[in-house]
């Protein structure tokens, strides 16, 4: 799941928990929203270390030399 889905899936809990007043025989809907809220802030959080996990490994390494090549056409 990706950055998008985690933050649906935290404002879906929001909307439970704070925006809506039905009540449903035998479910609660405040807890489902906020098992949702944490759900996507978990997600988030992982998406963020795994993003920032992935940017630390592609980069270059700072001490590195750049090596410049000239190929000339043989006569």
């Amino acid at each position: 799941m990706g950055i998008g889905g985690c933050i649906i899936l935290f404002a879906v809990g929001a909307i439970l928990t704070f925006g809506v007043d039905w009540h449903l025989s035998g479910v609660n809907l405040d807890v489902i929203g906020v098992v949702l809220m944490a759900a996507g802030l978990l997600g988030v959080v992982v998406y963020a270390g795994v993003l920032r996990r992935r940017r630390l490994v592609v980069g270059r390494p700072i001490d590195e030399t750049l090596i410049e090549e000239r190929r000339t056409r043989g006569l």
